[in-house]
């Protein structure tokens, strides 16, 4: 028998009989109101289609603010910003550990000159922008509101997201600096200077997507991402701050896979599960809070090397199970991203993917397409069902950040790719153009490739910075922000002035390592 990729048999025929004792007024609800099954707001595409939001970011900043203002020119309708490793990680491109991997997976950004040059001739206050960063979230997301001021753009004009999820690079993927505790601080300091200074900005995008890169089933992506979220707000809480000061900023990021049915089951009881959650547990009042927000990815682990250009079929069909599941911001892989960073022709095809969903099909023409059907239906109540189980387990264990320190998601998720890893090489697991209809020879693809001398060039940039620049203001403004570290003042305001000053990311992120320390995984000794 086919089962879902979370295990759940699947039935040749779905009918009533399988909703015994569904209610449709507590399952469903009406588009834009509690539960939010179908979807968060009462409209939702028939009004204006989601943000088509192309996640984009390479070697130097220049280059990269070129391919965003093509996207722009292309029909985008949000950036997202790729940043290299030495940047995710917290240093400078001059620095020993960043050698080879300057401007590889996205963008280098050292400093406030960087900042500039990304966004160069881009108006911040008519583009949402969303930037993949954890870590050292707050210190690119205070250059970004930086630029925009010395534009005369004023910080409530901003809108976006920074990721900002840390629990989940200690769970799959490993860009964390600071310990658990250090990281829940930092994330709630970036709460707190938000609410005050960038209020229309959102503070977090809790993260199942790489989660289920990693290998997680739906269930499992859903269930780790919500147990994350919960111990953000119970985090939040702790330092004195309302529920519906911060909820109504929450976001999430999620994958869509191929499986197209069970993905807009599991975004449906995503949506659900969280409203909840926060109207149960917390007490929150604002409708704003308990909705779940999300952005999509499709599933760039789909993607293969071999026969390309069949990715665009599956990338198609990925973002089509997002746009039914009711995302509030899409981004459509490029077919060439398994060989290498997208050619501007890909990224091009890519963003017409979402254009012709969004243009020329009819499903923006009705809220919901998929509610009330057996399957789909059925298959929501049983993702509901297994996230539910899964988070008990976790709160057993005394919530997520106990569960990380014990190894359960990343344990958990592990076993999950293996079997899907197993499913492949026994051929169980058809993957079109691998392991069946595959083909002799392949065409010749030229990818696109980072100049290796640009790790020299950022390093000469950030020679040029060192001896411009006053280095008695940068060593006081670091004082400042290690003292906030310290005390347990919000650090973001001293960042801010140190960036301005133009200190390096590199060198923020060492303010705070030394006062809070870096972790070491457990599984390393």
């Amino acid at each position: 028998m086919a089962t879902t990729e979370s295990g759940f048999p699947f039935k040749p025929v779905y009918t009533a009989a399988d909703l015994a004792g569904w209610d449709p007024d507590t399952a469903l609800g009406e588009p834009g109101h509690y539960p939010y099954t179908r979807g968060v707001y009462p409209t939702m595409y028939t009004g204006r289609p989601w943000t088509m939001r192309q996640y984009a970011g390479f070697g130097t900043a220049a280059e990269s603010n070129a391919r965003y203002r093509q996207l722009l020119a292309a029909g985008t309708t949000g950036l997202s910003v790729a940043f290299d490793l030495p940047t995710q990680m917290g240093y400078d491109s001059d620095h020993p550990l960043a050698h080879g991997e300057v401007g590889k997976v996205g963008v280098a950004i050292d400093s406030i000159d960087d900042m500039r040059l990304l966004f160069r001739d881009i108006p911040l206050d008519q583009v949402s922008t969303s930037m993949t960063i954890n870590s050292p979230a707050a210190i690119l997301l205070l250059m970004y509101q930086l630029v925009a001021e010395e534009n005369g753009i004023s910080s409530d004009q901003l809108t976006g997201t920074i990721q900002n999820d840390v629990l989940k690079e200690y769970i799959a993927r490993g860009t964390y600096i600071y310990p658990p505790a250090a990281s829940l601080r930092l994330i709630t300091d970036i709460f707190a200077y938000c609410r005050a200074e960038i209020p229309n900005w959102n503070t977090i995008s809790i993260s199942g997507y790489h989660m289920a890169e990693a290998g997680a089933t739906p269930v499992q992506e859903i269930a780790f991402t919500l147990a994350d979220g919960v111990e953000y707000v119970r985090a939040a809480l702790a330092t004195g701050q309302e529920i519906d000061e911060f909820a109504p900023r929450l976001a999430f990021f999620f994958v869509s896979r191929t499986t197209l049915l069970e993905e807009v089951a599991k975004f449906r009881a995503a949506r659900r599960i969280w409203a909840r959650i926060m109207r149960n547990e917390f007490g929150a009042k604002d409708p704003k809070s308990l909705m779940l927000r999300f952005h999509t990815q499709t599933a760039g682990v789909q993607l293969t090397a071999q026969q390309p250009e069949i990715n665009l079929v599956r990338v198609a069909v990925q973002g089509l199970a997002a746009v039914l599941g009711g995302t509030q911001s899409l981004h459509t892989n490029s077919f060439d991203e398994a060989i290498a960073l997208p050619t501007e022709k890909a990224a091009r095809l890519a963003l017409r993917t979402q254009q012709v969903l969004a243009y020329e099909t009819d499903i923006t023409h009705t809220v919901d397409p998929f509610a009330g059907s057996y399957v789909v239906e059925a298959l929501t109540d049983e993702i509901e069902a297994g996230v539910n189980d899964l988070m008990s387990r976790i709160e057993d264990m005394g919530g997520a950040v106990s569960a990380i320190e014990r190894g359960f998601q990343k344990s958990e998720i592990e076993q999950s790719a293996y079997e899907v890893s197993q499913g492949i090489d026994s051929g169980e697991r058809v993957v079109v153009g691998v392991n069946r209809f595959t083909v002799d020879s392949e065409e010749h693809y030229e990818p696109l490739r980072v100049d290796p001398a640009i790790g020299e060039q950022q390093a000469a940039r950030l020679a040029t910075l060192r001896a411009k620049r006053s280095t008695a203001d940068v060593e006081a403004a670091l004082a400042d922000v290690s003292h906030a570290a310290q005390s347990g003042d919000n650090v973001l305001y001293p960042m801010k002035r140190a960036l301005a000053a133009y200190a390096t990311v590199g060198e923020v992120s060492d303010a705070l390592r030394a006062v809070w320390g870096q972790y070491i995984p457990p599984d390393i000794f």
